[in-house]
């Protein structure tokens, strides 16, 4: 123990030292006295030890105590502070701090201002005034902002000390807040619904004294706020009576709702319901009247007597016939018109199930299904429509109705009404008319009823529609001049000046399609009197025709500028009178609009010289300084035509735009489509024929190909005609003296073997004239034609080393005889393999029996190894073969040989080839003479 005493040990040894001086010294004590002593000693040591054991008692329970009290403070549900009296918080609880979103100590010395909403900092300053005695507290509402800036609604409690300071306690009333706002809403949704009724109410207490009432009772009675009539007793303000009404009285005696009816001077009628309330207790609140204004349901129930006369007068006097059918499917209503249309008289029919009486047996099961749903809902499949049924008469005959049925509740129950029409006649006349519309409609013309007076559609057929793209209901509503291109009024008032004079009239216009497009029509109108004055049109879609009469004239014209430029290639004794020749004609004997004869010189800068034109008078800066270069700037579809070697066609020389100064220069001049022709000697291009024409989108290779040929064929004349001029007559003549005599030559072989096989004389020249045809058929070029012409005129030469017995033997040949037979494409091959033609005959000769599939002889080829012009003559081989007579057989027809070219198409002949044969005998074309 420290040397230093504590004050309390002091004391006590001081107390030690007077007692001891009082108490007697020990060593004077007897025995028995120091014995007493030491045991109160003792005693007394004991009880203090016992006191001090129940003071630490009560310390811990203090203690404990105090724990829980600062847990009861700082856990409470409600903020607690202490505020100096300049407002700094001094302490809080846990749940301060929590309610303020901040630690506890980072509120100590804040202002509590710091955390109230400014608006709100006026009410808090209210409650902590001074002058308030220090026991009154004071209490606001007000709102709190978290450090985080969240805002809630809080009752603020203050209240003074003694020391200056105050106690606040903090309550979160958002809820509460909330709660009252829903509560105020719902008494404001309350009122609105209440004063909302349509029907004047009000709440009267037992002295009949007005407590509530809605905007509709006010209303009624006129007066201009609600506190005017508040207070009032009601019969002296709404019905304006000299006491209340006897119902309320009614209503007080029994406690149940009363009910009266009462008319006012001015017309109007109400209905007044009564109805006492009582509260939890039995004793009566007060009493509700509820006043609706039932004049219109007065007036209506009159109307209705009123309908319910006319309904008997009318159904009474309808020709339809009227029934009712009730929820037990029975006719209850029974109107004269029934009687006549089904036979049946009113007492007849009333009582009996109405189905089973008229409908034919076979809807008998579809109305048991839908009968059921129909008492009990009042619908059905044929509820609320007009349908087309078959009904039966009184002697079993079946005919047509049209059925409207309407559903109806009375007295809580469905019941059926039924409007029915005998549609015999009509039916017969809707056949017929269907009859003759399915005609109308499937005419492969357009077909259209007018309004004779404003040419207004009043009918057309599908054609119609589908030619002009528009749906009936469309047409329906336009009229002529919308579809019409070329009519005017003018014109409308002569057509209906002829259609009265002669009734009828035909001519040419242009229709316009719904989706812009254009297209020319023969129109075959004729004024018609049915129920009145109609106008029928025929329109006639003549596009095609069109077509083929420009067709026809481009061709024509091309054609004649062929013939004529052939007879200038024959007249013409130079070069320049030829190119000239030809230019006329193209322009004065074709209509053209210019003609140019162009050469291309092979020089450094590849330059264009015009040689010649017709049609232009004098000399145009775009037909000169050109070049086929495809660098060069002065470019034309000439320069491509020479360039490419093929033709260049350009249609609309207004939509071009790769030649920019060719074209303003051709369109100033009035030029509007054109034709770019090569001139070849060969395979080599030495200039261009160059065709203007002013139509535009002339030279349609699509559609007008037959002037593009022709033209084209005029091209290669001239190119013939220049190169033949230019080679000289001697050698023209020593040419053709050479091909006539390999030709003869070639003649004479095929005679010679013929001459061996008399059951094949003319074979070989008949097999020449179809594979020629079906060449032609094909487009192949004149040297492949020629070609093919020789080499199916001997195709058959290697038959000479094969014994004539065999190839006349009248039966089936041996196994090596038909080797024997075989072997003569190869015999064709080795005889004329070392002779010079421009063909080559001699491989054409080798494989005209093979097979595009490797089946036949003598090599086993396949497709592209086979030459285009053996495919032909072994197509034209078998058809001739199987047409005409054979030793061993008699001929199987054409029929038979074009079946066997069908079923081997693709597989043993070429398609190309097959497809030519057949089209040329299935069109006609062509026939064995």
């Amino acid at each position: 123990m420290s040397e230093q005493k504590n004050p309390l040990r002091s004391k006590a040894e001081k107390i030690a030292a007077d007692n001891a001086a009082k108490t007697p010294h020990r060593d004077n004590l007897s025995p028995e006295e120091t014995a007493s002593l030491l045991h109160e000693l003792q005693v007394h040591q004991i009880e203090l030890e016992i006191q001090n054991e129940e003071l630490r008692t009560i310390q811990q329970k203090l203690q404990a105590e105090q724990e829980r009290y600062e847990d009861l403070y700082d856990l409470a549900p409600v903020g607690y502070v202490t505020l100096s009296k300049e407002g700094l918080i001094l302490e809080a609880n846990l749940r301060a701090a929590s309610l303020f979103g901040v630690t506890r100590n980072h509120l100590i010395g804040r202002p509590l201002t710091q955390f109230i909403w400014k608006e709100d900092q006026d009410n808090y300053y209210m409650c902590r005034r001074k002058e308030h005695p220090s026991s009154e507290t004071q209490s606001c509402t007000l709102r709190i902002v978290r450090n985080e800036g969240e805002v809630f609604w809080a009752q603020l409690v203050i209240m003074s000390n003694q020391d200056h300071q105050y106690r606040a306690v903090l309550y979160d009333v958002t809820e509460d807040k909330k709660q009252k706002e829903i509560i105020a809403i719902a008494q404001r949704e309350w009122t609105d619904a209440f004063d909302g009724i349509e029907d004047g109410v009000m709440l009267h207490d037992r002295d009949y004294n007005l407590i509530r009432v809605n905007k509709a009772y006010k209303d009624l009675s006129g007066a201009q706020k609600f506190k005017d009539i508040i207070g009032k007793p009601y019969y002296q303000v709404f019905p304006k009576l000299d006491a209340p009404m006897h119902t309320c009285e009614e209503s007080f005696r029994s406690g149940k709702g009363e009910e009266e009816q009462f008319a006012l001077e001015d017309g109007r009628i109400f209905k007044s319901r009564t109805y006492p309330v009582y509260d939890n207790e039995g004793e009566y609140s007060f009493s509700i009247h509820i006043f609706e204004n039932i004049t219109e349901e007065i007036k209506s129930k009159q109307l209705l007597h009123e309908s319910e006369e006319k309904f008997r007068t009318i159904t009474t006097t309808a020709q339809d016939a009227i029934l009712i059918m009730n929820d037990e499917g029975l006719i209850t209503y029974w109107n004269e018109a029934a009687e006549n249309i089904f036979g049946y008289t009113k007492e007849e029919a009333i009582g009996n199930a109405l189905h089973p009486l008229l409908a034919p047996e076979r809807f008998h099961e579809a109305h048991h299904k839908g009968f059921s749903h129909f008492i009990h809902t009042g619908e059905g499949p044929a509820i609320g429509k007009t349908l087309e049924l078959r009904a039966l008469k009184k002697d079993g005959t079946e005919f047509p109705i049209e059925l409207s049925l309407s559903a109806n509740m009375r007295e809580g129950k469905w019941e059926a009404i039924g409007i029915i029409r005998d549609i015999s006649q009509r039916k017969k006349d809707e056949a017929g008319l269907k009859m003759f519309r399915a005609l109308i409609d499937h005419s492969s013309d357009a077909i259209e009823v007018l309004d004779p007076a404003t040419f207004q559609y009043i009918d057309v057929n599908e054609t119609a529609c589908r030619a002009l793209g528009y749906t009936r209901d469309e047409l329906l509503s336009m009229n002529v001049r919308e579809i019409d291109l070329e009519i005017s009024d003018l014109q409308l008032q002569q057509l209906t000046e002829v259609l009265n004079d002669k009734g009828s009239s035909i001519f040419e216009s242009a229709h316009r399609r719904k989706d812009g497009s254009t297209f020319p029509v023969e129109i075959s109108i004729s004024s018609v009197k049915s129920d009145k004055e109609y106008n029928v049109s025929v329109v006639r879609d003549i596009t095609e025709r069109k077509q083929a009469e420009a067709s026809l004239y481009r061709s024509n014209r091309a054609l004649k500028t062929l013939s004529a430029g052939n007879m200038a290639l024959v007249c013409s004794q130079s070069e320049n009178e030829l190119l000239k020749s030809v230019t006329d004609v193209i322009v004065k004997e074709g209509g053209y609009s210019l003609a140019v004869v162009d050469y291309a010189l092979d020089n450094p800068e590849k330059t264009i010289t015009p040689m010649t034109w017709s049609g232009l008078e004098k000399e145009h800066n775009w037909i000169k300084e050109l070049s086929w270069s495809e660098t060069a700037a002065n470019q034309m579809p000439v320069s491509k035509a020479i360039r490419s070697a093929t033709t260049q066609v350009t249609r609309n020389i207004a939509a071009e735009n790769e030649y920019i100064l060719w074209r303003d220069a051709a369109i100033a001049n009035g030029y509007a489509a054109s034709i770019a022709l090569p001139l070849m000697d060969g395979d080599k291009v030495f200039g261009a024929l160059n065709i203007y024409s002013s139509e535009a989108n002339a030279f349609k290779e699509e559609e007008e190909e037959e002037e593009v040929r022709l033209l084209e064929e005029l091209a290669n004349d001239l190119s013939y005609g220049i190169i033949s001029l230019r080679k000289r007559i001697e050698h023209d003549q020593h040419t053709a003296i050479l091909r006539q005599s390999m030709e003869q030559s070639i003649e004479t072989i095929a005679a010679t073997v013929e001459a061996r096989d008399p059951y094949t004389a003319g074979h070989q020249n008949r097999v020449s004239v179809l594979a020629t045809a079906i060449a032609r058929k094909m487009n192949l070029s004149d040297t492949q034609v020629q070609g093919i012409h020789f080499a199916s005129i001997i195709h058959d030469l290697g038959k000479i080393h094969v014994p004539a017995e065999i190839l006349s033997k009248p039966g089936k040949l041996t196994p090596i005889e038909f080797m024997l037979i075989q072997s003569h494409p190869q015999e064709g091959y080795d005889i004329l393999k070392d002779v010079q033609f421009p063909w080559p005959i001699a491989d054409i000769i080798l494989q005209h029996h093979e097979k595009i599939d490797g089946s036949g002889y003598p090599q086993g080829l396949k497709g592209d190894q086979i030459l285009l012009e053996a495919k032909i003559i072994c197509v034209a081989d078998i058809v001739e073969a199987m047409s005409s007579h054979r030793p061993y057989r008699a001929a199987l027809g054409v029929e038979a040989a074009l079946n066997e070219i069908k079923q081997g198409r693709g597989t043993l002949y070429d398609a190309a080839v097959a497809d030519a044969c057949v089209e040329l005998f299935e069109e006609k074309q062509f026939d064995f003479v």
